[in-house]
């Protein structure tokens, strides 16, 4: 990578660059359990649900490319858990490994302790050490992992759970 990235929120015209690294991760990663991937239509409904619901959208812009991406939205949709968000984060595939997903992670951070957002939930295939580990050094602890419960290429794959407490 030649520069620093920019955090920032996402605008539509990142959508893009967001539904290629979404379905960059569909195809060739166990990070989403999906086996389709989405159109344009598809990510402009999820970043308008964002927005109406005041969640935030993050992106890395590295020379004017959208490098990876960031959000959180409803962990349970019942209104006791209105203070617990469910994030995710993807990099592109030509920036994993340089700081991007910490970058972005540690952004998503800040956004939650300045809103109304107690704990967020991260849930990992539990074989994706580097994610675990980044989640880990950022203040979240393992809570569980939950054997077995979804597939993708062909092999049954295991759910870590981690949280962290943001909210006083």
């Amino acid at each position: 990578m030649s520069s620093t990235p920019i955090i920032r929120d996402a605008t539509a015209a990142d959508l893009p660059a967001i539904m290629d690294i979404y379905n960059d991760a569909v195809l060739n990663t166990t990070a989403i359990w999906n086996d389709n991937v989405v159109d344009l239509k598809n990510r402009e409904d999820w970043f308008s649900a964002r927005m109406a619901r005041r969640f935030p959208v993050l992106v890395a812009e590295i020379d004017g490319r959208v490098m990876g991406y960031a959000s959180y939205g409803d962990w349970r949709a019942f209104e006791g858990f209105l203070h617990t968000v469910e994030h995710s984060v993807y990099v592109h595939g030509g920036a994993r490994g340089h700081g991007v997903g910490r970058l972005l992670m540690e952004a998503l951070i800040k956004r939650a302790q300045s809103g109304d957002i107690h704990v967020m939930v991260a849930c990992i295939e539990a074989q994706n050490a580097a994610s675990i580990r980044l989640h880990e050094a950022l203040g979240f602890r393992t809570v569980g992992t939950f054997t077995e419960v979804g597939r993708k290429f062909g092999r049954w794959l295991d759910l870590a759970c981690l949280e962290l407490r943001v909210g006083g």
